[in-house]
């Protein structure tokens, strides 16, 4: 394998090589290949057919050439109407289609559409879609859940399934502030059983359990014992909306207090942003 140019000519030059990303979630592709179109090592050909497939940047806005939100601004046949047991919908809503407003970017061809249209699918990978001499689809990986540390990834569950074990932890949060280029940062927030504190001897504990279990590059640069993790009313923990409040963005445009189950502790996250950012600005 690899994407090395030598290597594709040295296995044929003739050959049509075809990546596809998309999911099982809706049992196809997003981005995949064409026999007609030119190939370029470590890239996807082209969106699939009857995918409205769009790269959006922090404001929501459709970008060429620049990384952002891979969204399916349209319906495609295959895409679920529920999720097993979820009869209300909620969790469904909530995994896909939370992040923007109903009805933003869904006319077909572009623009606004009526709210009753919905919200678009988002998928919670970056990608960039290219044009012109660098036409061609490559996807940076998840924008949410998951870690990019130092270039390594790993899925933040097998975090908290390290965290969680200590008897003294009762609940978890972790955010990797990694983004195109920024220099990494990683906080590991932590609710605790009654009674125990947040010590030397317990940050010890945390950070060889996850040293232990996974690597020592995952181990936070912080930790801080808060009330509660926040969560959607579905039990989803918020790892997006906060790593884009830590990010800079405000909070009323990174989650939806209505959707959550427990949006009181939101203030919380929103001091501790601040504060981040005051000490970043200080020389």
């Amino acid at each position: 394998g690899g994407s090395d140019p030598h290597a594709v000519g040295e296995r044929g030059g003739d050959i049509w090589w075809c990546n596809i990303s998309g999911g099982t979630d809706f049992a196809g592709a997003f981005i995949g290949g064409n026999r007609e179109l030119p190939q370029t090592p470590g890239k996807m050909q082209c969106r699939m057919l009857g995918a409205a497939v769009e790269a959006w940047d922090e404001q929501g806005r459709p970008v060429l050439d620049a990384v952002g939100e891979l969204v399916c601004t349209q319906p495609i046949p295959s895409m679920p109407l529920y999720l097993w047991g979820d009869d209300s919908g909620t969790r469904y809503l909530a995994s896909y289609f939370d992040m923007y407003p109903a009805g933003h970017g869904r006319k077909p061809g572009g623009g606004d559409g009526p709210a009753a249209m919905g919200a678009v699918w988002r998928h919670g990978d970056w990608i960039q879609i290219g044009t012109g001499e660098a036409a061609g689809c490559v996807i940076y990986g998840r924008s949410d859940a998951t870690i990019n540390r130092h270039g390594l990834r790993m899925g933040t569950s097998e975090v908290y399934r390290a965290v969680e074990a200590l008897p003294e932890v009762l609940d978890s949060l972790v955010v990797d502030l990694e983004y195109l280029g920024r220099e990494s940062y990683m906080p590991l927030f932590v609710v605790l059983r009654e009674g125990c504190t947040l010590d030397d001897a317990l940050r010890a504990r945390i950070q060889g359990a996850i040293r232990t279990a996974l690597s020592p590059r995952f181990v936070p640069d912080d930790i801080f014992a808060v009330a509660e993790v926040p969560r959607t009313l579905s039990g989803k923990k918020q790892e997006l909306p906060i790593k884009k409040l830590l990010l800079g963005q405000p909070i009323e445009k990174v989650v939806n207090r209505d959707a959550m189950a427990n949006p009181g502790c939101l203030d919380w996250y929103v001091d501790f942003a601040a504060r981040r950012a005051r000490s970043e600005a200080t020389p």
